[in-house]
C-alpha cells in the first residue's frame, strides 16, 4: 500500500483542506528596481499552478516572496487565512525544492530527507516513519543509505522532493526543479511529479520557463510578463485562447497578422489580403493569430486556393524534419512569412513541399484567434 503523506497526527489541522494562498497588491524588487507588481493571485487548495514567463519577468521573485526569502515592498501574502507577509521562511510551513536540489553531500539520503523533521524536533520514531513514507512515495526506498554523489540527477531530484514532502507542507514551492535533467529524464519526471501531486493532494506552485512542461503538468498557468500576470487559466485556455499578443507568441508559436478587415472575411495587411478570417466589420483594425499546426499547405489552383477565399498564396522558403513533424516557412508576396508545422504521419506518407515550391497556406476560420480589435487590445483574463 502506498504511503499517504496527507495523514496527520490527531492534534494537527486537516492538511487535506490546507494550501489556499491569496496574494494581493504584491510589489517586490531588488536595490530599488521593481520586478514584481501583482494585483491579485489566488492559488486554490490542492492545485498545481505553474508560473511561466521569460527570464526577468518576476516568476522566481514571486516564488521567493511566497517562501519568505524576499521581503515585499508592498502587499500581502495570506496562507489558509493567515497573513504571513512578515513571517520568516521557517515559520510559514512551506516546502521548497530548489533548482540545484541543495542536498547535503556528507549526509545519506535518509538523513537529507529527515533534515526538516530534525529541525522541527520530531521524535526519532516519527522521523523514521516519515522518511520511509517519503522515500517509498518517490520510489527510492532502497537508497536510504546512499550519498547524493552515488545518485543520478533524477534520483537526486527525487530525494529533494522527498525531503520537501516529509514535513507535510500545505504548499510546496518548486523552482525549476527539472531544468538540470536531460530531455528524456525531464519527460519521465513530469509524469512522476504530477502523479505524486495527485496522490498527496499538496498545493504546488511550480516555476518554469519551459512551456511544454507547464502545459503538461498544470491545473492552471499564470503567464508573467514584466512582473504582471498577462493571463491566468487552464493549459488549453492559454494556448487556444491567448488573451494578449504576448501570450500568443510566448506559449508555443503563433503567426500574428495585423491589418484592416475587408468586410468579406479578409484582412488587408497593407496591399496583401489574407482570407478565411472571422467576419469583422469593414474598416475595423484587427490583430489575429494562427498556430503553425493549424496551417495547411496545398498546391495553387486546388479547392483550398485563395480564389475560393480560403487562404493566401506563397512560396516555401525552407523545410526541415524534426522527428514527429516537419517545420516549414512560407514566404508571402509582401515578404512576410508564415510558420507551418506539419505532423509526420509515417514512413509511407509523402513529404510536404520543399523549398521553392509555390503553395497556398490555408486554415479553418475557427482556428483564427482574434487578439485585438479596433486598435485596442483585448483585456487580459483577470487573475482569479
Amino acid at each position: 500500500m502506498e504511503p499517504d503523506l496527507r495523514l496527520n497526527e490527531p492534534d494537527e489541522p486537516d492538511e487535506r483542506a490546507a494550501g489556499h494562498v491569496e496574494i494581493e497588491g504584491l510589489a517586490a524588487g531588488y536595490e530599488g528596481a521593481r520586478v514584481l507588481d501583482l494585483d491579485r493571485l489566488s492559488i486554490r487548495k490542492g492545485e498545481f499552478l505553474s508560473i511561466l514567463g521569460p527570464s526577468g519577468c518576476g516568476k522566481t521573485t514571486l516564488l521567493n516572496s511566497i517562501a519568505g526569502f524576499v521581503r515585499p515592498a508592498a502587499g500581502r501574502i495570506v496562507i489558509d487565512g493567515e497573513d504571513v507577509t512578515g513571517r520568516p521562511p521557517y515559520r510559514r510551513g512551506l516546502g521548497m525544492v530548489f533548482q540545484n536540489y541543495a542536498l547535503f553531500p556528507h549526509m545519506t539520503v535518509a538523513a537529507n530527507v529527515a533534515y526538516g523533521l530534525r529541525v522541527r524536533r520530531l521524535g526519532k520514531a516519527e522521523q523514521a516513519e516519515r522518511v520511509g513514507e517519503a522515500l517509498r512515495l518517490v520510489g527510492l526506498e532502497g537508497y536510504a543509505e546512499r550519498r547524493p554523489k552515488q545518485l543520478s540527477g533524477g534520483q537526486q531530484q527525487r530525494v529533494a522532493l522527498a525531503r520537501a514532502l516529509a514535513i507535510r507542507p500545505a504548499v510546496l514551492l518548486l523552482d525549476e526543479p527539472l531544468s538540470n535533467l536531460d530531455a528524456k529524464l525531464r519527460r519521465e519526471m513530469r509524469v512522476e511529479l504530477r502523479a505524486i501531486q495527485r496522490r498527496v493532494g499538496t498545493t504546488m506552485v511550480f516555476v518554469t520557463h519551459d512551456q511544454e512542461e507547464a502545459l503538461a503538468l498544470s491545473d492552471r498557468i499564470a503567464v508573467l510578463n514584466g512582473g504582471r500576470i498577462e493571463q491566468l487559466g487552464t493549459p488549453d485556455e492559454v494556448y487556444r485562447r491567448p488573451a494578449t499578443r504576448f501570450v500568443a507568441q510566448f506559449i508555443g508559436a503563433a503567426n500574428v497578422l495585423e491589418g484592416t478587415a475587408t468586410g468579406t472575411g479578409g484582412l488587408d495587411l497593407g496591399g496583401l489580403v489574407v482570407n478565411a478570417l472571422p467576419g469583422l466589420p469593414e474598416g475595423e483594425r484587427a490583430v489575429v493569430a494562427i498556430r503553425p499546426e493549424r496551417v495547411r499547405l496545398t498546391a495553387p489552383g486546388t479547392a483550398a486556393g485563395p480564389e475560393t477565399g480560403a487562404g493566401v498564396a506563397g512560396t516555401v522558403g525552407y523545410r526541415s524534419f524534426a522527428g514527429d513533424a516537419w517545420h516549414a516557412e512560407v514566404r508571402l508576396a509582401d515578404g512576410r512569412t508564415l510558420s507551418v508545422r506539419i505532423a509526420d504521419t509515417g514512413a509511407g506518407a509523402s513529404d510536404p513541399p520543399g523549398a521553392g515550391t509555390p503553395v497556398v497556406a490555408s486554415w479553418d476560420p475557427a482556428d483564427v484567434i482574434v487578439l485585438e480589435r479596433g486598435g485596442a487590445s483585448r483585456p487580459a483574463t483577470e487573475a482569479r
